[in-house]
């Protein structure tokens, strides 16, 4: 609990983003925070853990029934691995174009990043890169919320 409280101060608090949408940089230097969470695969893992999570979160899980699931999972491994400074580039829309006209609430963010943190812990991802991750994705909650 006291993980997922700190995720939602963090994302509540951090809200700038950067160049078109994509995630800022934080403190963590080249590939460290990539390398830290053992890279594509340990990324992989990670979101082979929390999509299904998604979709039984009947929270909002309804967001997703007509979303192509291989190339979700395909799109959420590129942004985070770029995100992380892995050597991978995210060939998906910005935030603000993929969630245009959804009218996602601060509720909708918050199931997701509440799975997100539930994924990390179940393949036990340590805290700081939990941390270090989510500060990372923090400035997407302004290009998805309302959108």
């Amino acid at each position: 609990m006291r993980n997922l409280l700190l995720a939602f101060a963090l994302l509540a608090t951090l809200g700038c983003a950067g160049p078109a949408g994509k995630p800022v940089q934080t403190s963590v230097t080249g590939d460290a925070l990539y390398r830290n969470l053992g890279g594509t695969e340990g990324i992989t893992r990670v979101v082979d853990a929390f999509l299904p999570r998604v979709n039984g979160d009947a929270r909002i899980n309804g967001l997703f029934l007509k979303v192509d699931h291989d190339d979700l999972r395909h799109l959420i491994i590129e942004q985070l691995c770029t995100a992380t400074g892995g050597p991978c580039t995210y060939t998906g829309r910005s935030m603000q174009e993929a969630h245009s006209g959804l009218n996602l609430t601060n509720a909708d963010f918050n199931a997701f990043v509440e799975d997100l943190v539930a994924a990390m812990d179940q393949v036990k991802v340590r805290k700081t890169s939990q941390r270090e991750l989510l500060a990372l994705l923090a400035p997407m909650r302004m290009q998805i919320v309302g959108q």
